[in-house]
């Protein structure tokens, strides 16, 4: 008797047998490995795709904030109307508000129009000033302020056009909208196409999108996504310093030191339990500890940092000890073996080993930190901040923003020029989360040993 012959049954008088051959079984298990195979392709492309629409929805709708459409003209500071006394007191010249300048670029504008020979049909002078944005008065009373030495010049300044102008050219407003619309004229969008004939009105790259603070409603051409960066910044700053050595000494110590009991049984079955639960959890933990009861100031990023510590700290432990877990224990063995003690057969020899996954795991966690929401709005980082946070440690303690909080900002305002920068913002999001995955795939390759 052979293996063939004592699994199968006998073939039939007369019938060859072969094993090249398909029997009904072996077609119907080939079929459903086929069905199998078609069913995960198909899985596949629609993942793509659905990522490649999202992709393509955010990209086509937040690329246009990376452009900006400014204005240049020379602006005479006229030293009557900025410093009345004369005597170039910085307190004296500070009390002319933005409503002191207004008239100052209104007349720039009209001159460069006069200049260039172009015509303003229909329009009154208010409505010509009216192309810049209102943002314009604000910065050109601060570069006064900076240096009031330059009163009685004529200075060129780059401003911002008004928030419809901007979106005139790109796309979101027409000439047929502009007859509905009280912020903008069809008259005015003509005198833009001459300002833009005549070189005087031009878009280009936005740098204010990553510099300047969150502006107002009326101001959206101005939001930027400064104050949210360095929010971010220092949140990471906080979760990374704290989150990484509390982590990876608690991994280490459940995994190599600490007895196999039903304490730590009750340990490792609450980390995973924490891991699962709803950031918004962590979010109410911070107000109601951090902000209530310890007093730490809202929208700080003290706050959201430790909050996001908290929340990332189970998935660094889970990561850290996986990652020790994957060490052969011969390694620990081998170093046992030769007189190292149990701290130095980790430290020397398990932890670098592991240092990849480690790594890995922290990069991620912070990545899902920075993303989150929820938690945020919590403890008040929905705030509108106009002032930059102070250089750290101070700044800690400050109110600042963060990037997915702005971006839920934005998309709460009613002008579709917001709805443009949350896109923006979004893009920006990306970019930081995929960055921060490159580094985590260099960093494995870089720290990885094989045995």
């Amino acid at each position: 008797m052979t293996d063939l012959t004592a699994f199968g049954a006998p073939a039939a008088k007369g019938q060859a047998k072969s094993l090249l051959s398909l029997d009904e079984r072996t077609r119907k298990r080939n079929a459903a490995e086929a069905r199998f195979r078609l069913l995960g392709k198909a899985a596949v492309a629609f993942g793509i795709i659905a990522l490649v629409g999202l992709l393509a929805s955010i990209l086509s709708n937040g690329l246009s904030s990376f452009q900006q459409t400014y204005i240049t003209i020379d602006v005479y500071l006229d030293p009557a109307k900025l410093d009345p006394s004369g005597t170039g007191d910085r307190a004296a010249i500070a009390k002319v508000s933005t409503f002191g300048y207004a008239p100052l670029i209104q007349k720039a504008l009209g001159d460069a129009i006069a200049a260039k020979g172009l015509a303003s049909e229909g329009l009154t002078p208010k409505a010509v000033g009216e192309l810049i944005s209102k943002d314009g008065p604000a910065n050109l009373r601060n570069y006064v302020l900076a240096d009031p030495s330059v009163i009685g010049k004529t200075v060129s300044f780059d401003l911002l056009a008004a928030g419809r102008i901007d979106g005139y050219y790109k796309g979101r407003v027409t000439m047929e909208s502009a007859k509905l619309d009280r912020n903008v004229s069809p008259e005015q969008l003509v005198l833009a196409d001459k300002l833009k004939e005549a070189g005087i009105l031009v878009t280009k790259f936005n740098w204010s999108f990553f510099t300047s603070a969150d502006a107002s409603d009326t101001r959206p051409e101005a939001a930027g996504l400064g104050i949210a960066i360095i929010g971010s910044a220092y949140m990471m700053l906080i979760v990374l310093v704290l989150s990484l050595p509390i982590g990876v000494a608690t991994s280490i110590y459940l995994e190599e030191f600490a007895p196999q009991n039903w304490f730590t049984d009750l340990i490792e079955v609450n980390i995973a339990n924490l891991a699962a639960v709803p950031s918004i959890v962590f979010g109410i933990l911070g107000l109601a500890v951090l902000i209530n009861f310890v007093g730490l100031p809202q929208s700080a990023p003290i706050v959201g940092g430790l909050v996001l510590t908290l929340m990332t700290l189970p998935t660094i432990i889970i990561a850290t000890r996986s990652a020790l877990k994957a060490v052969p224990p011969s390694i620990r063995d081998a170093a046992l073996g030769v007189g190292a003690s149990k701290m130095q057969s980790i430290f020397h020899h398990v932890l670098p080993l592991a240092m990849p996954g480690i790594l890995t795991g922290a990069i991620i966690g912070l990545a899902r930190a920075l993303g989150e929401t929820a938690p945020l709005l919590l403890i008040g980082m929905v705030a509108f901040v106009k002032e930059f946070p102070a250089g750290p440690p101070d700044g800690f303690f400050q109110p600042a923003s963060a990037l997915p909080v702005q971006v839920y900002n934005w998309t709460q305002r009613g002008d579709p020029a917001f709805v443009e920068r949350a896109s923006g913002a979004i893009i920006v999001l990306l970019v930081f989360l995929i960055l921060m995955n490159l580094v985590a795939i260099i960093l494995r390759r870089r720290f990885e040993r094989r045995w």
